[in-house]
């Protein structure tokens, strides 16, 4: 067996990309001439991707706005003026409020995943956003005649059915990001909010079988947008007890970036259960600086040393470029740290296989 090594999602537009998106957004661009765009973009963003040596695939998230907000587009119940999520950096980022039910979404991940696997035939896995994430749109004062109750209802079989529709399609895996967690934490310090988000994650969760779970994994980190967070100053050892409670199978980990790396390798020997698979962080995508394939071997040799072989994999810290209108990382510089991430992942695994460590 090989250590199993798989992208986050998104990858930075290139700035006609943008410039067309804002175009089409001011009216100046048909939806079609955008369309072939996005197309042409996500064959090229596929290609490349396979250049790097990269078995699993995605299609860098080129034609959603935000990895967040894509299952809302089009939805004519929402106010601009929903939660705010500040940075360190000082920038923040505003989800919208809804206003009227019954809730549905506009959008599914489905037709991401149709689109990439046109342009390859390697296994493709596609990012899906959380329950929990989605449930912070609707307002604290609630909506007249749509309680939260009927909300939550709705919003759970809508998680739910955009999962399935990509396990049903064919996706390698579906990847929940569950970017707030920590966040959660920042907010409400005695954990009650990281436990109703997890409560709600897993009540979409466990409407699969067994057998799909395996499918099925959940992407945390501290936040990465224009080179900065919103949580990272709460420590992964606040979180990861309670993470490890989700019903998923695979864990998409945030590693590379954090300070106290044996600290958090700590945290996940003792809290992953029998039958999840942790993938470690180990390109920092806020950091330009291009990772040498030997500082990632060495990386997973030392996460080796806490965390079964059979349960580690690896990926990069975060998608590099969650919202479409970060520039802050070149699409040079993702590649380059994605290449590095293959060829740093297959040195590790030689030398485990030297030693007589099963992978």
């Amino acid at each position: 067996m090989r250590i199993t090594s798989e992208p986050i999602g998104s990858i930075p537009r290139s700035a006609d990309l943008i410039n067309a998106m804002k175009e089409n957004a001011a009216g100046n661009l048909s939806a079609e001439a955008l369309a072939t765009l996005f197309d042409n973009a996500i064959a090229a963003v596929i290609k490349r991707m396979e250049e790097t040596g990269a078995a699993v695939l995605t299609d860098g998230e080129q034609s959603k706005a935000s990895f967040i907000t894509y299952p809302l587009h089009g939805n004519k119940y929402l106010a601009a003026d929903g939660v705010v999520i500040p940075f360190a950096d000082g920038h923040t980022r505003q989800l919208p409020q809804l206003t009227a039910g019954p809730f549905k979404y506009r959008n599914y991940a489905v037709q991401y995943l149709n689109k990439a696997k046109k342009y390859t035939s390697h296994p493709v896995k596609q990012a899906v956003i959380s329950a929990s994430a989605i449930s912070l749109i609707y307002p604290a004062n609630g909506i007249e005649n749509y309680s939260r109750e009927q909300f939550i209802a709705d919003l759970i079989n809508e998680t739910e059915k955009d999962i399935r529709q990509c396990l049903d399609a064919g996706a390698y895996n579906v990847q929940i990001d569950f970017t707030e967690a920590r966040l959660a934490i920042k907010l409400d310090p005695s954990k009650q909010l990281l436990k109703m988000f997890i409560d709600l994650n897993n009540q979409v969760i466990d409407r699969f079988s067994e057998e799909e779970k395996k499918k099925i994994g959940v992407h945390t980190c501290p936040g990465g947008d224009h080179d900065s967070t919103h949580s990272a100053d709460i420590p992964y050892a606040e979180l990861l007890p309670l993470l490890f409670e989700l019903h998923a199978t695979n864990f998409y980990l945030e590693f590379a970036a954090e300070k106290d790396k044996k600290e958090v390798l700590e945290a996940i020997k003792y809290s992953l259960r029998p039958g999840q698979k942790v993938f470690i962080g180990v390109t920092d995508v806020l950091n330009p600086v291009v990772e040498r394939p030997e500082e990632i071997r060495d990386l997973i040799l030392l996460a080796a040393e806490y965390i079964p072989v059979e349960q580690l994999g690896t990926t990069d810290d975060c998608g590099f470029s969650p919202f479409a209108d970060d520039t802050s990382t070149a699409q040079d510089i993702a590649f380059a740290k994605i290449k590095a991430r293959i060829e740093g992942t297959k040195m590790a695994e030689e030398i485990l296989n030297k030693i007589g460590v099963a992978v």
